[in-house]
């Protein structure tokens, strides 16, 4: 990938995880709800493979660990049929 589009995707991905925190923060988005699980599930996977390809373990680490948490959520909102 070139390091332009790398970039873009990257920030691509922070922008879902900062809009999903400051939405829940300021809008009232539900913390427990598809939409910001979905956000912080795709933002958090794509910088953790980012940095998987850069050997930067710490945010790999990071962006793994918040990746599972939210996909956790989801697949738990998922098992209840819950869309919203």
């Amino acid at each position: 990938m070139s390091p332009p589009l790398e970039q873009l995707l990257e920030i691509a991905a922070a922008v879902m995880l900062l809009a999903a925190f400051a939405l829940a923060q300021y809008r009232g988005l539900d913390r427990h709800g598809c939409p910001y699980l979905a956000l912080n599930t795709v933002g958090g996977a794509i910088l953790a493979l980012l940095a998987g390809q850069h050997a930067q373990w710490g945010f790999l680490l990071l962006q793994a660990v918040w990746t599972l948490v939210a996909l956790w959520g989801l697949l738990g909102l998922m098992r209840r049929g819950v869309t919203s």
